[in-house]
Parts: structure tokens; C-alpha cells; sequence
């Protein structure tokens, strides 16, 4: 008997090997709205991934939907470069008044390219500009992007090696906690700075993530934080946050960093700065460094202006007042007592949960456990992800819109999940 095999699907069959996703989600999907995923056989998923980060307020968000259409029917300008539109002054002026004036924050901003990669590879550009110097500082476990220079600063060992070329003018060092609280922080690195025999060049700048997302939801400390921007002020180094992922209200405040009472030179933002899920990124900088010539960074996709208008409608609607803030940390309470009963219950598996706001990890002794856990919750209905450098780490990353009843189903669902798989 000849058995005929089933016919390859076009993603199978045409699309490179290099896609990820899909295939720890192994279903076609056809409509979203809100924190629900529906595939074309009609079956439902409660999406605590949200983009990676960049559907904070939602699929489809209906007071972003209705501002874009409203802009799309109208005929306003879709593809507009670096040139001045109402769409963009809109956003301009929503950005000025709701994010950086009430926060006394003096931010140039600058349009790179839409995705977080090209907002870094734009504050390395200027840094190294600014100071005259090329040796940037990176952390251990950091993720910062794909692209060359993004990567050179990226710890993950299996994302570097595609480069294929060696990634230079970057040195790790260790991020809070990294070495169990058995050194006082920056000991190394300031040593470093202090030894003309070290062989490391004075840095342009120190780039870091306040929660390392792709790094296993590593969380600093706010005094950690102090103390690297203090030491970037003594040793004349730039500090860069990437805010991609944690900003835009991930750990309840816009920033991730205003809990720890400092401000950046440079901040890179991307993800559900657009609203919509509409490709767009920032760079934020403080308006002494702004020393670029006419046209020395640019591109071709900087202008989305359909992401400049969901962008506004975004700040307008959540962000005129403190209350996503209050939102966000009360379903963080939620989510962070959900995680310690877990763990109290599984206590053999050795699981430990961390986070800020509406991110969250939870890791297992056995690195292999998450991914498990992840695919038995797809079964199930929730749409969660691995991260850390052996994927040891569920990554909970729900809409900022969930509801308390969505967020309970979901965390129910991971903990049949964990007991199924244990």
C-alpha cells in the first residue's frame, strides 16, 4: 500500500526555516480582538504574548481602530519619509504633553527606522558620535536586536553566532544579580575603567534594559539602576535604556525607569509605542547631543504616519491620566500571587517566579520544563512564550487592557498547564 503523505503547507513549503513562532503555535490564525487569538477552525486563544510586547493596549483596539480608518478614509498620507504631516505634529504634540512635560523629561526625539533594532542601532550611532569613542557596555543575558550592531551588544550566544562575522566594540558585564549578590555592584566594571592595563577602551556608553525580557525576565533593582547612572556620570560614559519592550507602560509607569529616579541620556522605544502594532520606533535624546547632520541617519520607512495617529490616540486615551499606571500594578498584584501559589505547589520543581507590572517569568530547575509548559498551554487555549538562554522561562506578557476575569482564566490555564506537565 503507498501511502501518500499530506501535502506541504505554504509556510512549509515556501517560507524560510528562520520563522520561530509558528511553530511552537502550530495553528493558522485569522481574527484578534482584545487579549483573544482566533484561528480559521474557529478555536480560541486567551494571548498572553501580545505581540512580544508591542499589543499593550490590544488587538484591534477600537478607539485606535477608529482613528485609523478615520485617517485611512479621509486619504490622509500613508508614506511620508521625514517630511512634516499633521499626523506626525499630532503625535509631536500628544508625545510632548502626555509622556515628556509631565515628567520634566527634555527629550529630543528622533524617527529612526520603524523597528526596535534600527532605535538601537541609531542611540549606538550617536553615542559613539557624541563621545568620540567606540567601545560600548552591554550586560550579561541583554538582548538589544538582530542587526549587526544591535547583536554586539546582545548576550545570547545562539543569536550572535548568526552574524557570521565577529561582533566588535562591545564588552558584557554583569547584570544585577548575575553573580548571586557575592560582589558589590559594578566592582568589575569599575576596576575595569580604573586599570590602564585592563584593555578595556574608555566607553562611548552603557546600554541596558531595566527588565531583561528575551534574558528571562531578569528584573534590576532600582539601586542597582542609581548606581549605573552614577557611575555613567562619573566615568563620562552615555547611558542608553532600551525601553523597547518594558516601556510604554510594561512595568506600570510609562518608563521603566522613572521608578528608579534617573534619567537617561538616550532612550530607545518601539513595540506599543505605534498602538496598533503598526511598525514604529523612537529615539529619545537629551537636546545637547542632538549633533546629527541634516540626512547622516535615515530611512526610507520613517514616516508610517498610520502608526503616528494610533500612537496619538494611544497617549490620549490611556495615558491623560495615572489610571493605566494604578491599572497595570494592581493586575501585576494579580499576577504575582497567581505565580507564588504556583510555585508553593509545585515546590519540587524547584519553580521561581519574578517581575514588574504585567511582566512576568516563571522558571524551572529542568530548562526543558518551560517549553513544555508552553505547549501544553497552547493545547489549552493560552498563548504563552519561553525566554532566557536555555528558554527555562515561561514569559507571561498579557495586553495592559486584560481584565481581571481574562488574566484569572489565563493564569488557571497555566497552572493546569504546570500540573500536567509535571
Amino acid at each position: 500500500m503507498t501511502i501518500t503523505p499530506p501535502a506541504l503547507s505554504v509556510f512549509e513549503a515556501l517560507e524560510s526555516e528562520v520563522r520561530s513562532y509558528c511553530r511552537g503555535w502550530p495553528a493558522v490564525f485569522d481574527r484578534a480582538q482584545g487579549s483573544y487569538m482566533y484561528d480559521e477552525d474557529g478555536h480560541t486563544y486567551l494571548d498572553f504574548f501580545a505581540g512580544a510586547g508591542a499589543l499593550n493596549y490590544g488587538h484591534n483596539n477600537p478607539v485606535l481602530k477608529r482613528a485609523l480608518l478615520d485617517y485611512i478614509e479621509r486619504d490622509g498620507v500613508t508614506h511620508g519619509l521625514d517630511m512634516g504631516t499633521t499626523a506626525k505634529r499630532a503625535f509631536l504634540e500628544t508625545f510632548q504633553n502626555t509622556v515628556l512635560r509631565p515628567r520634566d523629561l527634555p527629550y529630543k526625539v528622533m524617527f529612526p527606522g520603524p523597528t526596535g533594532t534600527n532605535a538601537v542601532e541609531a542611540a549606538l550611532k550617536l553615542a559613539r558620535k557624541v563621545k568620540g569613542r567606540e567601545a560600548i557596555v552591554s550586560f550579561t543575558n541583554a538582548f538589544h536586536g538582530m542587526s549587526l550592531g544591535a547583536l554586539a551588544v546582545t548576550g545570547n550566544a545562539f543569536k550572535r553566532a548568526g552574524a557570521g562575522i565577529p561582533l566588535v566594540h562591545g564588552t558584557p558585564m554583569p547584570f544585577d544579580n548575575y553573580l548571586d549578590g557575592r560582589v558589590p555592584d559594578f566592582l568589575w566594571f569599575e576596576r575595569l575603567l580604573e586599570d590602564q592595563g585592563s584593555g578595556l577602551n574608555q566607553p562611548a556608553a552603557v546600554i541596558v534594559e531595566t527588565v531583561q525580557g528575551e534574558g528571562g525576565i531578569n528584573v534590576a533593582r532600582t539601586e542597582w539602576l542609581r548606581g549605573l547612572a552614577d557611575l555613567c556620570k562619573r566615568r563620562d560614559m552615555l547611558l542608553i535604556v532600551d525601553d523597547i519592550q518594558m516601556g510604554c507602560g510594561r512595568t506600570g509607569p510609562f518608563f521603566s525607569f522613572e521608578e528608579a529616579g534617573i534619567t537617561p541620556d538616550i532612550v530607545t522605544l518601539s513595540k506599543s509605542i505605534g498602538g496598533y502594532g503598526l511598525p514604529m520606533s523612537l529615539a529619545l535624546f537629551r537636546p545637547e547631543l542632538d549633533i546629527w547632520e541634516p540626512g547622516e541617519h535615515n530611512g526610507t520607512f520613517r514616516g508610517n504616519n498610520p502608526a503616528f495617529v494610533t500612537a496619538a490616540a494611544a497617549l490620549g486615551t490611556y495615558w491623560a491620566d495615572g489610571q493605566m499606571e494604578k491599572q497595570t500594578l494592581a493586575r501585576g498584584e494579580q499576577v504575582e500571587q497567581a505565580l507564588r501559589e504556583i510555585c508553593e505547589e509545585h515546590i519540587r520543581l524547584g519553580a521561581q517566579y519574578r517581575g514588574r507590572g504585567l511582566v512576568w517569568g516563571l522558571e524551572f530547575t529542568d530548562p526543558t520544563r518551560a517549553s513544555a509548559v508552553c505547549a501544553r498551554a497552547f493545547e489549552l487555549g493560552l498563548l504563552v512564550e519561553t525566554s532566557g538562554p536555555q528558554s527555562e522561562v515561561v514569559k507571561l506578557l498579557p495586553p495592559l487592557t486584560v481584565s481581571p476575569e481574562e488574566l484569572d482564566e489565563g493564569l488557571r490555564t497555566l497552572a493546569r498547564a504546570i500540573r500536567e506537565t509535571a
